[in-house]
C-alpha cells in the first residue's frame, strides 16, 4: 500500500515516514502544497495524509482541487488548526478524516488503517482468505495459524492482493502501489516476488491470469470458512 505524506515540518516528516515504513507502507513525501498537488494528480496512492498549513498552496486548496478533478483517494487531514470551523472546512473540502496536532502516532496509523479498509470495502480489522490471515496493525500474516516470515516487499505485495482479493491486478498496478517514488522500479521483479509469496502461502492461492495479471482467490470452502471466522 502506497501513501503520500504531505507535511512541511522536517522533524515530523522524518518521524512519520519511519513509522509508516515500519508499518509496511511505501511512502512518498511532499513538503509543500505545490508538490503535493502534482504528486496527487500524477501518482496512484492508496491514501494521503495532508497537512493544512503548507507553503506555496494551502492544504484545503490542494484538497479542493483534487476533489474537483474527481480524485477519490481517501485523505486524512493532519493539522494544528483545532477550531471546529477549520474541521468543518476540511471535511467540506473533501477530507475523509481529521487528526489534530499534537497526536499519537499509533492513533494516526489506526485512522489510516480504517480509511484503507473502508476504501477497499472491508469491515473487519484483519484480512482473511480461508486459512490465510493478515493483521495490518501488527504487519503480520499467517497460514493456518503458522506465522509467515515475509520481507517488507513480500508483505506489501500480500497486503495489496488481500485488500483486493478476487480482482485481477496487473503487474503495472502492483509496481505503482508497492514501491515509493524513489525506488528503482522494474515490473519484472514482481514475478520474482509473486513466486516467493506463492511458496510461502501456497501456489494455488495466487492465480496468473494470462496477459492481465494476478488474482488472489479463495476456494469456495475456504471462503465460507473465512466468513464464519470473521463473524464469530
Amino acid at each position: 500500500m502506497r501513501i503520500l505524506l504531505v507535511e512541511d515540518d522536517p522533524d515530523l516528516s522524518r518521524q512519520l515516514k519511519l513509522a509508516l515504513a515500519d508499518a509496511g507502507y511505501a511512502v512518498d513525501h511532499a513538503p509543500d502544497g505545490e508538490e503535493a498537488q502534482y504528486l496527487g494528480e500524477s501518482e496512484p496512492y492508496d491514501a494521503i495524509i495532508l497537512d493544512l498549513g503548507l507553503p506555496k498552496v494551502d492544504g484545503v486548496s490542494v484538497l479542493e482541487r483534487w476533489r474537483r478533478d474527481n480524485m477519490a483517494t481517501p485523505v486524512l487531514i493532519l493539522t494544528a488548526r483545532a477550531a471546529w470551523s477549520e474541521k468543518v472546512a476540511g471535511f467540506d473540502a473533501g477530507a475523509d478524516d481529521y487528526l489534530t496536532k499534537p497526536f499519537h502516532t499509533e492513533e494516526l496509523l489506526a485512522r489510516l488503517r480504517a480509511l484503507l479498509r473502508r476504501s477497499a470495502g472491508h469491515a473487519a480489522p484483519n484480512l482473511s482468505c480461508g486459512g490465510l490471515r493478515l493483521d495490518p496493525r501488527a504487519a503480520r500474516a499467517s497460514v493456518n495459524g503458522e506465522p509467515l516470515r515475509l520481507t517488507s516487499l513480500e508483505y506489501r505485495l500480500l497486503h495489496y492482493l488481500m485488500m483486493h482479493q478476487g480482482r485481477v491486478i496487473s503487474r503495472t498496478e502492483l509496481v505503482e502501489h508497492l514501491y515509493d517514488q524513489d525506488f528503482d522500479r522494474d515490473s519484472n521483479t514482481i514475478e520474482v516476488f509473486i513466486g516467493r509469496v506463492r511458496k510461502k502461502i501456497g501456489a494455488e492461492r495466487i492465480e496468473t491470469v494470462r496477459g492481465l495479471g494476478y488474482r488472489l482467490a479463495c476456494p469456495p470452502e475456504e471462503a465460507r470458512e473465512g466468513g464464519e471466522a470473521a463473524g464469530a
